[in-house]
C-alpha cells in the first residue's frame, strides 16, 4: 500500500495543519458563510453559520433560515444576518404585513407598527420560491435588507431591530424550535 508510506516532513505538515483547524475554525465556513450571504457578509466581520431551520404551517414548507454572526457567536446586541430563503411564492406586502403582526405580539406599540409597516411594506419585495431576504442588525443597531445580493432599504430605528428579530429569534417567538435550531437550545 504505498499511499500510506508518507514521508514524515509531509505527516508534520498535516499534524500542523489540522492542529490550526482545530485552534482557529475552519477557513471554509468563513468562505462558505460570505457566499451564502453575498452582499450582507460585508457588514458582518468574520461571519460564520449559527444554525438554520424551515418554517412549516400546518405541514406546509414557508422558508429555510440561517442565522450567521462574527464566528459563529450569536448575541442580540452584536452584528448579525438572518436570511430567509422563501420556499413559496409572497407579496412583499403580505411579507410586511406578518411581519407587523409578529412584531405587536412582541410587544410594539400601535404608533411604532403604523411607522414601520409602511417602511417595511416600500422595502419588501414579492418573493417566488427559492429567492431569499437577509436581514442584518449593523453594529449600530440599525437593520439593513437585501435581497438576494441586493440592498434594498434600510431601518436606522434600534427599536425596530430589536422588535423585528425577535420574531424568530426572541425569548417570545412564537416559533420556539426555529428559534433552538438558529440560535441554540441553550440560548
Amino acid at each position: 500500500m504505498q499511499y500510506l508510506r508518507l514521508p514524515a516532513l509531509k505527516i508534520r505538515y498535516l499534524i500542523v495543519f489540522a492542529l490550526v483547524l482545530v485552534t482557529f475554525g475552519s477557513p471554509i465556513s468563513v468562505s462558505t458563510a460570505r457566499a451564502d450571504l453575498g452582499s450582507a457578509a460585508r457588514s458582518i466581520p468574520s461571519a460564520s453559520l449559527v444554525g438554520q431551520g424551515r418554517l412549516t404551517f400546518l405541514g406546509i414548507k414557508v422558508f429555510d433560515a440561517a442565522l450567521y454572526a462574527p464566528g459563529g457567536a450569536y448575541s442580540p446586541s452584536k452584528p448579525f444576518a438572518l436570511k430567509l430563503t422563501y420556499l413559496r411564492n409572497f407579496k412583499g406586502q403580505a411579507i410586511a404585513k406578518r411581519s407587523a403582526d409578529e412584531m405587536r405580539k412582541q410587544g410594539a406599540s400601535k404608533a411604532q407598527l403604523a411607522k414601520w409597516s409602511k417602511q417595511m411594506e416600500a422595502i419588501f419585495p414579492n418573493v417566488s420560491a427559492g429567492q431569499s431576504i437577509t436581514g442584518v442588525r449593523t453594529a449600530s443597531g440599525s437593520t439593513v435588507f437585501y435581497f438576494g445580493n441586493r440592498k434594498i432599504g434600510a431601518i436606522s430605528d434600534k427599536a425596530f431591530s430589536k422588535r423585528f428579530f425577535a420574531i424568530w429569534l426572541g425569548n417570545r417567538t412564537g416559533n420556539p424550535r426555529l428559534r433552538a435550531k438558529l440560535v441554540g437550545a441553550g440560548s
